[in-house]
Formats: structure tokens, sequence, C-alpha cells
């Protein structure tokens, strides 16, 4: 089921693949979106509020190890494009390695600075508490989510986008049975989503490894491809790292926006997280077709074929941009409907709140798209400085855009800080791929 991206046409091969990745991470956003709907409707607007008010760490902690075992394998998609496969071979027993060590250290870190970390986003006292007791639960289950994320990053770098999305599906269905049986029978809580959320994601991460050990020849690895080999570890990290950074960095502007919204209270928080988690849907497409991208460049970055990831590149751009279009006007007509999904009381104060989010977020869409496009055939070719540098713009956007929010007390202000990181991060980006592929199309090599 592997795929070599480097022959064929290209836009045939990027539909082949990116189709299981939609169908993937919408399943992943369903099942995340299953605590959301479950906690609003049985728990109350202010254990979803709690949950709500802990997406943005997640987003740096668990971004953050999504980024290195991403960057991790940027190398094998290479090496495997390139049909070195003992070079593969090496590539993945070095990122499991690097995966453990890291995962390790960011557990501890995690939930030792937890209190700190509330506290410093001035997390409402009222959902204080649980807003804790759900956090800390997933970050000590960190290494499900890491396992899951390196495993089928290391699936996706040989071209194979179908097993991580079976997988997933199994996952996002044990998790909405965990969910009900922990929050509904055994009264759990946020505490309850937490631990259905683990468990559902060590799942999947073990059903990924299980089939790598048993049916793909190619990723079968032994002891000496777990052996530290300095060179190796600084190559992957190097690549790694910076993925991570750019993660971090975004995620930094993000709780800076978290922290102006908490100042308006459990209320806004409520609807801000009801609206994002309906934002997060169906911007999947845009991520998979990050991911694609990666796969793709970083292919064929491995034969030294520019011309056909710049063809590549002008493809996803088109459909990026007539999904964009297509899913902003469904959301404006369906906005009510999404909204009360996710709440069973207060529905009118948090719909006037989550309204706005969807409109100034959905205007914005296309710029979103252009982000994962550029960011990943950058960083699938090797480039990561240029994507670092876009998150820097990210996070200065949202710091002053957030900044001015919080002072004017304004709703309005905090949802605008996302679409004005988008628009410059998205400029910026698009810049850096002219200027670096205007250079290579000079040299006629990379």
């Amino acid at each position: 089921m592997e795929l070599d991206m480097t022959k064929g046409k290209p836009s045939a091969l990027i539909i082949r693949f990116i189709i299981p990745l939609i169908i993937g991470n919408v399943f992943q956003q369903l099942y995340n979106m299953a605590d959301t709907i479950i906690v609003g409707q049985f728990v109350g607007v202010k254990a979803l509020a709690a949950v709500g008010a802990t997406g943005t760490i997640m987003f740096l902690i668990l971004g953050f190890m999504q980024g290195l075992t991403t960057g991790f394998t940027v190398l094998s998609s290479q090496r495997y494009g390139a049909g070195d496969i003992e070079g593969l071979k090496r590539s993945v027993g070095i990122s499991a390695v690097l995966s453990i060590a890291s995962t390790i250290v960011m557990t501890l870190a995690s939930v030792l600075g937890m209190d700190a970390l509330l506290r410093l986003m001035r997390t409402p006292a009222d959902i204080f508490e649980m807003s804790r007791t759900y956090i800390v639960i997933i970050c000590l289950g960190m290494g499900c989510t890491v396992l899951y994320n390196l495993m089928a990053s290391i699936l996706r770098a040989v071209g194979n986008s179908r097993i991580p999305l079976y997988f997933l599906i199994v996952s996002a269905v044990t998790n909405i049975a965990l969910d009900l049986a922990f929050i509904l029978y055994f009264h759990m809580g946020v505490a309850g989503a937490a631990w259905a959320t683990v468990i559902s994601q060590g799942f999947s991460g073990l059903l990924c490894l299980l089939y790598v050990a048993k049916k793909v020849e190619v990723l079968k690895i032994g002891w000496r491809d777990l052996k530290p080999d300095l060179h190796l570890m600084w190559l992957e990290f190097s690549i790694g790292f910076p993925m991570a950074f750019q993660f971090s960095i975004t995620a930094v502007g993000t709780i800076m926006v978290q922290a102006a919204l908490n100042m308006l209270g459990s209320m806004a928080v409520a609807a801000y997280t009801a609206a994002s988690k309906v934002e997060q849907l169906v911007t999947q497409p845009f991520v998979a077709m990050g991911m694609t991208m990666a796969t793709y460049a970083g292919q064929n970055r491995g034969v030294n074929a520019y011309g056909r990831i710049r063809e590549g590149e002008r493809f996803s751009l088109l459909i990026t941009a007539v999904y964009a279009v297509a899913i902003f006007a469904v959301i404006m007509l369906f906005k009510h409907a999404l909204i009360s999904l996710f709440v069973s009381e207060n529905l009118a104060e948090i719909e006037n709140y989550a309204k706005v989010y969807l409109f100034l977020c959905g205007i914005g869409f296309t710029m979103l798209g252009m982000i994962f496009i550029y960011r990943n055939i950058l960083q699938g070719c090797g480039f990561a400085l240029a994507p670092t540098m876009g998150g820097v713009v990210e996070l200065a956007c949202r710091a002053v855009v957030a900044i001015v929010a919080a002072r004017r007390q304004s709703f309005t202000g905090v949802c605008m800080a996302n679409i004005s990181a988008w628009v410059f991060a998205a400029l910026f980006l698009w810049l850096s791929y002219v200027f670096i592929f205007r250079g290579i199309v000079r040299r006629g090599h990379f």
C-alpha cells in the first residue's frame, strides 16, 4: 500500500493520497468534538468552558511533539523517495529513540508546570480545577498521542495514508463509547473525557505499531537501527526541532489569545470553544493537504524533481481555494445548528459570540490553506528556517491584536487575532517559497 509520488501525474497522486488523510483527520476531530459535545450537553457549560480553556495548552504541548515526530520522518520520506531502504530503516529507528526521549522530558515538564501555566493564562476561578484535571490527564497520556503520531507519520513517509485512517476510525468509535461510559454511567466528568481520549489514542497507536511490525517490510527495523548515531540524530533533530518550535511559536500566540478571552468570562470561553471546534473540523482538509504536500515534496526532493513539486503546488492551491469558499458558505447557512450541538443552556448568549467567531475566521480560510501548503512544501524539502519565521509572524500578529483586544475587553478583537495572523503568515510563506524556488531553478538543483 506504499505510494511512490515521484512518478505519475501529480494531481492524481495528490488526490489519491489526500482522501484517506481528510477522512482520518475529520474522524480525529469528530472524536475530539465528541468530548466537547458530551461534556457540554451532559456536564454543563462550565465544564465545556473548562475543556476549552485548555485547548491552547494542548496545542502548545502536543503540537510541539507532533512537530518533532513529523520532522523526524521528513528524512525517512526523502530516503524512501531516493530508494535508500537501509537509510530509511536507520532513520525510522533513530526517530523512535528521539521520540521516546522527548516524550519523557515533555511529560515531566508539562505536568510539573501546569498550575503556573493555567494561572498565567488567567483561567477563570470557577473552572480552574476542572481545567487542571482535564489537561494533566492529557499530559500524562502524552506517550499515547506521540505513538500514534509517529507511526502515522512513518507510514505516510512511504506513501501509506490509508492504514492510519483505518485505525483512527477504530479509535474514534472507541473514544465515543468511552466518553459515554465514563461520563454518563461512571459520572467522571471532565476526567472521564480526558481518559477516553488518552486510551483511544493509545489504542490506535498500538494498532499502527503492530501493522508496521507485521506487514510493512521496508519499515521492519532491527536493534542495529536503534543504535545511537550522533550524525543522523543531529540531522533529524535539525529538521524536527524547527518544526516543533514553529508549532510552539504558533501556540504561544494562541495562548495569548486565550488569556485575552479568559478575561471575558466563562460564557465567552464556552462560545469560543464551541465555534473553534466547528472551525477545526471544517479546516481538516487544509491540514490533510499540508501532510500530503510534505510527503509529496519530500519524496520528490529525494530525486531532485523540483518541477514536479511546483506542479503539485499549483494544483493544491487551486483545490484549497475552491474548498475554502464553499465551506465558508456552508458554515454561514448552518451556523445555528452547528453551535446548538455543543450547548443545552444559555444558547442565545453563546450563539451571539460564536457567530462572530465563525464569520471572521471563515473569511480567512483561503489564507489558512496557503499556510499549510507552503509551510509543508518547504519543510518537506528540508528548508526549516522560513516555516519557523512564518510562525514568528503568526505570533507577532496574534500578540499585538490580543493585547489590544484584552485592553478593550473585545470578543471581536480576540477573533480578529486569528485572521490577522493567517493573512500575514500566508503572505510571508508564499514569498519565501517563491524566493527559494527561484534560486533552485537558477542553480538547476536543490
